[in-house]
């Protein structure tokens, strides 16, 4: 027998698939970012042709890939919302990115000493910020004219999501790094199995403090063992918010790392994550209401998935 949230999920389902329509295929660039002596390469995915013009400018999903990964890391994600009619650019920071650990003699070492680095922290904001310039500027022409800056977000997991929380506002560990932050020009925030917040004794803040200055609303999703740890800033920001807890999902889960593999890239979980963002996008970037009560209600979720929100109105 379908349950009631079964059913619901394939009325959703039905409903979004007449405006749906199978993405254009993704390219690769490299963008120069001169002011900073760096590059940082992209992958795009757009929306099929005929939704671009049919649409206007679409709204933009910035993806920042965890630890060790790469701009290939949660395509699941990115091909589901060029899908819907969203615009996704990946970002391949370098410093923390795959380039890490392959040919290391001593990979546990050499992701050690990356995820310690300040530097390559600052690196990933920095690249963030390039990219709305690059990208509202005009600068790349495949995007050109097909973005609406009022209405962007930033998705990422891991690290990617360390990355996303201190876009929109989570207070930098030793001061601002000399970066303006939050980053106005963003909308919304997707948190993947987000970092805990280092302890007090480690240049650690309250949490209150930490994440005080977040204002823009943020859906966390994890299901790691140690889940209660990653919802801290979904618990103490006053920000809105939503979060999912999947059932049985590990922190890997939602890495969608091809080149890694295993449970870096296990599918049991991604098309429940591209629906949960999905909807959330949706009903912040689109102000559409239907989505924020089937995102609350848990569509698409399992039995064992819970949801929650606050002052998503």
């Amino acid at each position: 027998m379908l349950d009631r949230r079964t059913l619901l999920s394939a009325a959703a389902a039905c409903t979004a698939g007449a405006a749906d329509a199978a993405p254009a295929p993704p390219s690769r660039l490299a963008w120069r970012d001169a002011a900073r002596n760096r590059t940082v390469p992209v992958l795009i995915r757009r929306p099929a042709a005929s939704i671009l013009a049919g649409a206007g400018p679409a709204p933009l999903v910035l993806l920042s890939h965890g630890l060790g990964g790469t701009r290939e890391g949660l395509a699941y994600l990115s091909a589901a919302l060029a899908t819907a009619g969203y615009v996704a650019v990946h970002l391949q920071h370098h410093g923390s990115d795959a380039a890490i650990w392959q040919g290391a003699s001593d990979t546990r070492g050499a992701m050690g000493a990356a995820a310690m680095s300040p530097g390559a922290a600052a690196a990933r904001l920095g690249d963030v910020v390039f990219a709305l310039d690059h990208l509202l500027a005009g600068e790349e022409p495949l995007l050109r004219g097909a973005i609406d800056p009022a209405r962007i977000a930033v998705a990422g997991h891991s690290y990617g999501a360390w990355t996303v929380s201190h876009m929109l506002g989570e207070r930098l560990p030793l001061g601002g790094w000399g970066l303006s932050l939050p980053d106005r020009r963003l909308q919304a925030g997707i948190a993947l199995s987000p970092i805990p917040p280092l302890p007090i004794p480690v240049f650690g803040v309250p949490a209150s403090v930490a994440f005080g200055g977040i204002s823009a609303p943020i859906l966390h999703v994890t299901g790691a063992p140690d889940w209660r740890a990653r919802t801290v800033g979904f618990r103490t920001a006053t920000a809105p918010g939503v979060l999912a807890v999947l059932d049985g999902a590990v922190h890997a889960s939602f890495a969608g790392e091809a080149e890694i593999g295993g449970r870096w890239n296990d599918p049991t979980y991604q098309p429940r994550v591209a629906g949960l963002c999905r909807l959330f996008l949706d009903a912040v970037l689109r102000e559409d209401a239907a989505a924020r009560v089937a995102l609350l209600r848990g569509d698409g979720l399992a039995p064992r998935d819970t949801v929650e929100g606050k002052g998503l109105a």
